[in-house]
């Protein structure tokens, strides 16, 4: 899977995926939970790769618009 998802998207969803991770440990409500759901943007921030976006054929990543492919 090629990568798809730009620098400043990258940077957000770490800082998103972070953020939603830390909520277990800062909410006493059963809603806490669903903080895990921050793994997934962290893991597509750290990879640069997006499932969604190859579903959708989208890409944030300039150097794919150049249609210079990354192996």
């Amino acid at each position: 899977m090629q990568i798809n998802v730009g620098s400043l998207d990258r940077i957000v969803r770490i800082v998103v995926g972070l953020i939603l991770l830390s909520l277990p440990l800062w909410l006493d409500s059963p809603w806490r939970w669903l903080g895990l759901i921050g793994i997934m943007p962290l893991i597509t921030g750290l990879a640069g790769r997006c499932p969604g976006y190859r579903l959708l054929g989208l890409s944030t990543c300039p150097i794919q618009k150049t249609g210079v492919s990354i192996p």
